[in-house]
């Protein structure tokens, strides 16, 4: 896909960038703890979800950029994202031992989140399946199970992004293929556990 419109990549890399999947999970954190808890008890979870996951993982990044470990700060090189994917596994891995400690409780959000960065990793060794694409598609999944509208919206914005990312030579169309199927079946997976808990 060749796009010379000036307006239409400044466009795409404004979406691109602000939609990363840090900041799409912020923001779905934010909205599931303004809706269920009070401010207190927000706190109490999503301080250790940014003191264990967020602030580490974006630390990492800008460090191995830093560095030149990393090309950029979406890691667009598949053998960079080895060490990434890595990263944030041990990352969700520590938080969820942390949390179970503190709570006596499985955060299946941050589980399920931990399984699709699994099958992402094992996906990078023969693809390089689109993190933007995959984690907002989960994203659409969190927000649907509390609002559905949100999740539909959302799900609609994963596509855009997923098109943003091809538009900026990111990601060829098979590789945001590859992420949003990777991100469909783990999302699935955790409607149907959630529904499962309600019901």
């Amino acid at each position: 896909m060749e796009i010379n419109s000036p307006f239409i990549l400044k466009i795409s890399k404004v979406i691109s960038n602000f939609f990363n999947p840090l900041v799409s999970l912020v923001i779905y954190f934010f909205y599931y703890s303004y809706r269920n808890y009070t401010w207190e008890e927000a706190s109490k979870k999503f301080v250790p979800i940014l003191l264990l996951l967020i602030i580490p993982i974006a630390i990492w990044i800008y460090r191995n950029v830093k560095k030149g470990n990393y090309t950029n700060m979406d890691v667009s090189n598949r053998k960079q994202r080895h060490s990434l994917y890595v990263f944030i596994i041990v990352a969700t891995i520590i938080f969820l031992a942390v949390d179970y400690f503190l709570h006596r409780e499985i955060d299946w959000t941050i589980l399920m989140l931990c399984i699709l960065l699994i099958l992402m990793q094992i996906s990078n060794f023969f693809i390089k399946s689109s993190m933007h694409t995959s984690l907002n598609i989960y994203v659409a999944a969190l927000f649907s199970a509390i609002n559905p509208m949100i999740g539909v919206f959302w799900f609609l914005l994963s596509v855009v992004i997923g098109i943003t990312r091809v538009i900026l030579k990111r990601h060829t169309p098979q590789e945001v293929i590859s992420g949003a199927v990777i991100a469909i079946f783990v999302s699935l997976v955790y409607l149907i556990m959630v529904k499962a808990i309600i019901f």
